[in-house]
């Protein structure tokens, strides 16, 4: 369509307008959003130029959730069609920026007080993973968490820890106890005999310094184990 002077008139594309009341709806009431449309506003940033909303609604209905769209691995995001290394930038972010704020208020307080915050973070960080990890968590004193380590990493469904090493770090680090932790990528958190033994080498190893092993902690999609709470520790 021309004007009457003969140009054409340029038209802003319709995604634009929606954005703009996307986000004035998101500052006025967040909560009232439906899932695909927050992770829309994640997008914006990655899709200048482009309308995300159908990209968004096929992430969810890939993945399953918002939560999973935000903790898929790196490969299987890319494999949707419309996703670039911007998108991915900026659901990555969103991931990260939660994790810190979830050990910032698993920091806060001495851990076995903020238990519920730690298996979130927990969750978060190895929940999704396709293959084994295994963390320390490192307490103080007082309970509070010092530091959280990877110290192994495996192939799908098994992983190497190695008692000395644990120790040596806990000496490090000046820690008084230690979590352990890490995750079956089958989903299935049921500790195998293999796990048993692991956390009876590494108590056996930790006892004669006095440093505590408060709990093993196995992470899965579908939950978690506790040694302690199931009497294994």
């Amino acid at each position: 369509m021309a004007d009457l002077f003969g140009k054409a008139e340029i038209k802003n594309p319709h995604y634009l307008g929606h954005r703009k009341r996307l986000r004035e709806r998101f500052l006025s009431e967040p909560r009232v959003l439906p899932d695909y449309e927050l992770l829309e506003l994640i997008l914006f940033s990655g899709s200048v130029r482009t309308d995300v909303k159908p990209l968004a609604k096929t992430l969810i209905a890939k993945f399953g959730s918002f939560a999973k769209v935000l903790t898929a691995d790196n490969i299987d995001l890319f494999k949707v069609e419309g996703m670039n290394e911007a998108a991915l930038a900026s659901i990555k972010t969103v991931q990260e920026a939660t994790s810190r704020l979830l050990l910032a208020e698993a920091k806060a307080k001495p851990v076995l007080d903020s238990w519920l915050k730690l298996l979130d973070y927990c969750r978060l960080e190895m929940g999704h993973l396709r293959i084994e990890q295994f963390r320390i968590l490192f307490l103080n004193s007082k309970n509070m968490l010092i530091a959280d380590e990877v110290q192994q990493e495996g192939t799908i469904n098994h992983t190497l820890a190695y008692p000395r090493e644990i120790v040596k770090r806990a000496l490090e680090l000046s820690a008084s106890s230690i979590i352990l932790c890490h995750n079956h990528p089958s989903g299935d958190p049921s500790p195998s005999r293999a796990d048993i033994d692991l956390t009876q080498a590494i108590i056996a190893a930790t006892k004669p310094l006095e440093l505590k092993v408060h709990d093993h902690l196995i992470i899965a999609e579908s939950g978690h184990y506790s040694f302690k709470s199931n009497g294994l520790i």
